[in-house]
């Protein structure tokens, strides 16, 4: 397959719902995909004799990022293989396109690795855990997912110095409880499938390691004894006369202190009035009891490094403050490959999918598209809300084991939103064949990983490619 014969650019079709049919037929549909590919060539990885250059990818994939971030960007790729990683959804995506599928899809994440999953406050202001993030979400392949969250726990195994056994084992149990939870799904009622949450209270307490249980009932602790925004001011704000301001934390928080930022403020405004329109109905008359008092841009991850993103401070008549992010929604990288999204507005392709994807969502997530010099099509969420992000640092093996099969089930979960966990489970079956499958993948392209990350190391010596650390 050549280069050339990348898939023309067209609209994705949106999957069909086959939940009406009877469970014995929709269990035979998906034992039927095997015959497109087997439960074995999920194995398959080996680079194409004509693969392109990973770093052309990679730069590709830069085009219309902020210039003078793009050094940071290449700065957090490079610290690791699991960094680089990471940033390297592209290159991935790309990957993908060429190994075998089924030819089922459905929303996927796009970009669904390990550090992509965490526990957030609801608007109930219940705890729990899912995906979240979702820049490249769009309609794929279902074992894009799968294959690209094995190969991050095989990844970040060896970044914690693990033996090669436990990363795959790793791998391994992400794409077992994967294929355990579709098939309990198979059998539940429809909403029950639908309702289904991981609360993170739950998943501490059955935590059996006591100091790692400890460890996150302490972060739990920390991350609901006040709302989010009143830490995130603590944090971020210094105080002009009466005026709270967001404080320069360069290169990562910055304004430009000239007449940019004038512009930025008014953007901020103009924008912020098509933005109310895409929220929920009800959600726009609390947005209104706040007034914006300043804006500032903002680093973040490392996939998102470049792209226009940052900070909102709104405030009330009483003092209460609200942070709202706006981040820069591009094609997602899943598109050139599957189609491209139904929803033409990038902003509401990445709204559309994490609200069918997370069990509860954020109640501010909107998207809009900017004016003035910043026409590039945004959405926007809170800054923070009782956020836990997952250390995979401290982990032990057994850690990151039991931590695999929690990210597998909750994949489960959000894929069940878009697709027919029955079909899914005849395809996958009762056996242990798919899991061997994807977890030989997961160790097979952590190698390609560790190739294209030494490549960058190489692009930056050379030269070619400026990085810095920020």
């Amino acid at each position: 397959m050549s280069d050339e014969r990348v898939p023309v650019l067209e609209q994705a079709p949106i999957p069909l719902q086959t939940q009406t049919l009877r469970l014995e037929e929709r269990l035979a549909r998906g034992k039927a995909l095997r015959e497109k590919a087997g439960r074995k060539a999920q194995a398959e990885w080996k680079p194409a004799a004509n693969r392109r250059d990973a770093m052309d990818l990679l730069i590709e994939s830069s085009n219309g990022r902020m210039e003078d971030l793009l050094p940071i960007r290449y700065g957090r790729m490079v610290v690791s293989p699991f960094t680089f990683y990471r940033g390297a959804a592209a290159i991935m995506a790309y990957d993908l396109w060429r190994t075998p599928s089924t030819g089922l899809t459905l929303l996927a994440d796009g970009d669904c690795h390990l550090l992509n999953f965490g526990a957030f406050a609801t608007a109930e202001r219940q705890v729990i855990f899912d995906i979240n993030d979702f820049d490249e979400v769009s309609l794929a392949p279902w074992e894009w997912d799968v294959k690209r969250l094995a190969a991050s726990f095989y990844i970040a195994g060896q970044s914690n110095g693990f033996d090669p056994l436990t990363c795959q084992e790793a791998a391994w149990l992400s794409a077992r409880a994967y294929r355990q939870r579709m098939a309990e799904y198979s059998t539940m009622p429809v909403l029950e499938v639908w309702n289904d949450c991981y609360d993170m209270d739950r998943i501490i307490a059955s935590i059996p390691d006591k100091a790692m249980q400890r460890f996150y009932t302490r972060k739990l602790a920390s991350a609901t004894e006040q709302s989010a925004h009143e830490k995130e001011f603590a944090k971020l704000t210094f105080t002009v006369g009466d005026m709270p301001r967001i404080a320069d934390q360069p290169p990562l928080i910055f304004h430009y202190g000239d007449e940019r930022d004038k512009e930025l403020f008014k953007i901020a405004l103009d924008t912020l009035k098509e933005y109310r329109k895409t929220l929920r109905m009800g959600v726009g008359v609390l947005v209104d009891r706040f007034e914006v008092v300043d804006v500032a841009f903002k680093v973040v991850g490392v996939g998102s490094v470049g792209t226009v993103c940052g900070i909102i401070l709104m405030m009330s008549g009483s003092g209460d403050p609200l942070f709202l992010q706006f981040k820069q929604a591009r094609r997602s990288v899943l598109e050139p490959y599957c189609g491209a999204s139904p929803w033409g507005h990038a902003g509401q392709r990445v709204v559309v999918g994490q609200r069918a994807m997370q069990t509860a969502g954020d109640i501010f997530l909107g998207w809009t598209t900017g004016t003035g010099k910043m026409k590039y099509e945004f959405y926007l969420r809170q800054l923070s809300d009782a956020k836990i992000k997952p250390v995979i640092e401290v982990m032990k093996p057994f850690n990151l084991k039991a931590y695999a099969g929690l990210c597998g089930k909750v994949l489960a979960r959000a894929h069940s939103r878009t697709a027919d966990p029955a079909v899914l489970t005849g395809y996958m079956g009762t056996s242990t064949a798919f899991e061997d499958a994807i977890a030989a993948f997961g160790a097979a392209y952590a190698g390609q990983n560790e190739k294209d990350h030494a490549a960058l190391k190489e692009a930056i010596k050379s030269g070619r490619i400026q990085a810095s650390m920020g």
